[in-house]
């Protein structure tokens, strides 16, 4: 589990942070799904619950990088 940084047209990024972007593209096709079939508005703090389902698929993704 060793995670060293990408070279980016010459500039040296953590891995963290291209994770982050790939999390976070992830993230918006399941957004919009929720969106789409309403389930936002059966929960008590909407922000909240978008929070938590990006947090869970960052850590997914960092899991599974971990693993190779």
């Amino acid at each position: 589990m060793t995670f060293s940084e990408i070279d980016l047209f010459g500039v040296y990024v953590a891995p963290i942070s291209v994770i982050m972007v790939a999390a976070w593209l992830v993230f918006i096709p399941l957004r919009r799904v929720a969106n789409r079939f309403g389930l936002l508005k059966h929960v008590w703090h909407p922000a909240l619950v978008e929070f938590a389902t990006y947090v869970i698929v960052l850590s997914l993704m960092i899991l599974a990088f971990a693993e190779r």
